[in-house]
């Protein structure tokens, strides 16, 4: 089955070669396959690796089969050598055969929301968005605020921006969900430990080819940008609420300066989210050994829990603490997000296997 799957890999490969010579003065067609091709000669290069180590195992049987005790002895010593790198190399094949999301490569909208907590839930919603901006400065992504509705003391009642970069979604990802904090608040006086929960929601960014939403599906009404308190801080109408009639979603954004410019990032925020309804009704119709990998970004789920006075942090999908929240805080998530993407690459794998 997978020396099947290969040989179609290699096929492809060098039918993408083919193409490319013959298309060699259609520049947007050679980008694609160049693309194309450079995705997959990493799985060519392991592939003819893995095949010459088969031939090698074979003829290494034949010459114990039918040869002296010297030569049969050196073929043996082949052996010791040859399985364990058959065994190694048909492990990352397939790891390499798993189906990617679709969406890794894409630049990403986070919305973060403040939820039981009061003021306290609010406080952290910052900290949290300080957190990513630090864990993108740290991959030199780029970051875009798309609105925001501040709390007044230095919190945000929610915060939605834009992290550019390629594979910003596939590092993202997984931190859609419910985030717990346990502290003292800096509004507490009698020095309590208090719990407030954020809600943090991840959406790949989508184009208009990517998906395409009729006119007659929105309804769109615009109104003058709001200040604090609530006044009109703008003589002209600037800001843009879209609501999609068939599923009742709204989105509004006053952040810009034009209306031109409003409208853009509220259909950019809409189309990730129906984006993302459509991604689940097709992960639904999937096993349910590939819908049951971590990371699903439930926002009833409780994904992980930042406890202040013991300076620990617990990711409890993967039940993996560290004891540096400070680190944390200050963007290092990579203990996290390394172990949920092997999780989630050996659930894909194990869920082919079994379908195999």
């Amino acid at each position: 089955m997978l020396l099947d799957s290969l040989y179609t890999v290699e096929a492809r490969y060098q039918e993408i070669i083919k193409l490319i010579e013959e298309n060699i003065n259609d520049y947007q067609q050679i980008a694609e396959l160049s693309k194309e091709k450079s995705d997959l000669e990493e799985i060519v290069a392991k592939s003819r690796e893995y095949r010459q180590t088969i031939k090698n195992i074979k003829e290494a049987h034949e010459i114990i089969a039918t040869s002296d005790n010297e030569l049969s002895e050196l073929a043996k010593d082949d052996l010791d050598q040859l399985l364990p790198l058959s065994e190694k190399l048909e492990r990352e094949l397939k790891a390499l055969l798993v189906p990617k999301d679709p969406r890794d490569k894409k630049n990403v909208i986070i919305e973060i929301r403040a939820g039981t907590g009061g003021d306290e839930a609010g406080l952290f919603a910052a900290d949290l968005f300080r957190m990513y901006s630090r864990y993108a400065d740290k991959n030199k992504w780029a970051i875009e605020v798309i609105s925001q509705n501040d709390t007044g003391i230095g919190g945000f009642k929610e915060i939605i921006f834009l992290v550019k970069g390629h594979g910003a979604y596939s590092r993202f990802k997984f931190e859609s969900g419910v985030h717990r904090v346990q502290r003292i608040p800096s509004t507490e006086s009698s020095g309590r430990i208090h719990t407030s929960t954020v809600t943090v929601a991840v959406l790949a960014e989508v184009k208009d080819v990517d998906i395409q939403i009729p006119d007659s599906d929105l309804k769109i009404d615009v109104y003058k940008s709001a200040g604090a308190g609530g006044q009109n801080v703008q003589k002209n109408s600037t800001a843009i609420r879209i609501t999609h009639l068939p599923t009742g979603i709204v989105i509004a954004c006053q952040d810009e300066r034009s209306q031109l410019q409003n409208k853009l990032r509220a259909m950019s925020i809409m189309r990730a989210k129906l984006y993302e309804i459509e991604e689940q009704k097709r992960q639904a119709e999937e096993t349910a050994a590939r819908r049951a990998q971590v990371g699903t970004g439930e926002r009833a789920e409780k994904i992980r829990t930042y406890n202040y006075p013991q300076s620990r942090v617990t990711d409890h999908r993967i039940n993996i603490s560290s004891h540096n929240l400070q680190s944390v805080m200050e963007g290092e998530l990579d203990l996290f997000t390394d172990e949920l993407t092997i999780r989630e690459e050996a659930d894909r794998l194990s869920a082919i296997e079994t379908e195999d």
